[in-house]
């Protein structure tokens, strides 16, 4: 399974969150047992959500959309998180197709 999938208006995301960090980064892809996720490291604590807006602002950045364009679809109190990024679908699929896995 591909850490994304291109849905209506947008793509989903599979994440996996690293929280209080060193560095504020997106990692590349890392394989798990239920296919490969995106690995981002932040150095915002799981509190209060601080690490997912600063996940958020994260892969806003990196695909060139709003930070309002980017929401935690699932997961919000996992590290485990599914997040849906709203735009033209081909534009942010070839955006994430440059990952891999590291």
């Amino acid at each position: 399974m591909t850490f994304y999938r291109a849905v209506s208006g947008g793509l989903m995301l599979y994440v996996r969150a690293m929280p209080k960090a060193s560095k504020n980064s997106i990692d590349g892809l890392m394989a798990t047992l239920d296919g490969q996720v995106l690995k981002i490291k932040t150095t915002a604590p799981p509190d209060k959500g601080k690490a997912n807006t600063a996940i958020c602002a994260l892969l806003a950045k990196a695909f060139g959309v709003p930070k309002s364009a980017v929401t935690i679809h699932a997961g919000e109190a996992n590290r485990r998180k599914v997040v849906h990024i709203t735009g033209e679908t081909k534009t942010l699929a070839t955006i994430a197709a440059t990952w891999t896995i590291k």
